[in-house]
């Protein structure tokens, strides 16, 4: 058993199954996943909690947010992860190409925290436009997104990609001939499963509309960050400063940001009871 773990990947096909030639990739179909349980566990706090949040509200603001996603996680992925992307910045367009040299190879590059920076534009986007309760929707969003986030990573793991280093661990799986951690899995757990757990168990419990983003932005950059430390560093660019990498360094702003966004909320809140 532990030996077909370890070959995991020369027993298993990331190609789900093919329609008229098309290739529908595992890594599609988790996102798809993904996208689903979050939206599904999004309507059901709305209804366990009874928020003031009507389900047509909550459709339209995901259909914004997902936009805004892709967007900033392919864009992100050339700002962060490409170097000399110069090119992409002067014809932008080829972001999006789903051809090279005339062969369809799909998407491929996302960065999540691009996509973090896409979520918030259009979120800030949405709440202009449809005059709704900012901070309110973002803590509905941090207890969601974890969930989505497991599914996210088991297709990294299943599309063979963002690889672990190298280990001599049993659990460990073989990359090219090379046994490596799981890294994929480990983020999963961690910034998946146990951040949803602690916000879930939490939500109730909070004290001030927009709590539980900061502590998902806190928790995701200290669970990301000691992920990263079983996480291959990016081929194309190695260890940023140190032995940091830049999913570390991102993590690190993404940290600040979510302390920053505490203390203003939690002292916006005291001076409202105050004032009562």
């Amino acid at each position: 058993m532990i030996d077909f773990w370890n070959n995991i990947y020369t027993n298993f096909n990331p190609i789900a199954f093919e329609i008229f030639g098309f290739k529908v990739h595992w890594y599609g179909i988790m996102y798809i996943l993904a996208l689903l349980s979050a939206l599904y566990m999004a309507k059901y706090i709305v209804k366990k909690d009874n928020l003031s949040i009507s389900e047509k509200v909550l459709d339209d603001y995901f259909i914004w947010v997902e936009i805004g996603i892709i967007l900033g996680a392919r864009i992100g992925y050339f700002i962060f992860y490409v170097p000399n992307n110069s090119y992409y910045f002067t014809h932008p367009w080829q972001m999006f190409n789903p051809f090279v040299n005339g062969e369809f190879v799909g998407i491929r590059g996302m960065s999540y925290h691009g996509a973090v920076i896409g979520f918030a534009i259009a979120s800030l986007l949405f709440v202009k436009f449809k005059k709704a309760n900012l901070w309110q929707l973002l803590d509905i969003v941090a207890v969601s997104i974890p969930i989505g986030y497991v599914f996210g990573r088991i297709g990294n793991f299943l599309n063979q990609e963002l690889i672990g280093r190298v280990t001599d661990v049993s659990w460990g799986i073989y990359v090219n001939g090379i046994l490596r951690h799981p890294s994929q899995l480990y983020e999963a757990f961690f910034e998946g499963f146990v951040i949803f757990i602690i916000l879930f168990l939490y939500r109730k419990r909070k004290k001030f509309d927009g709590e539980l983003i900061a502590l998902y932005m806190i928790l995701y950059g200290i669970f990301r960050s000691f992920c990263e430390m079983f996480r291959a560093p990016d081929p194309q660019l190695g260890f940023i400063i140190g032995h940091f990498t830049m999913g570390e360094l991102l993590s690190f702003v993404m940290i600040l940001a979510g302390i920053v966004i505490y203390i203003t909320k939690f002292r916006q809140n005291n001076n409202n009871l105050k004032k009562k």
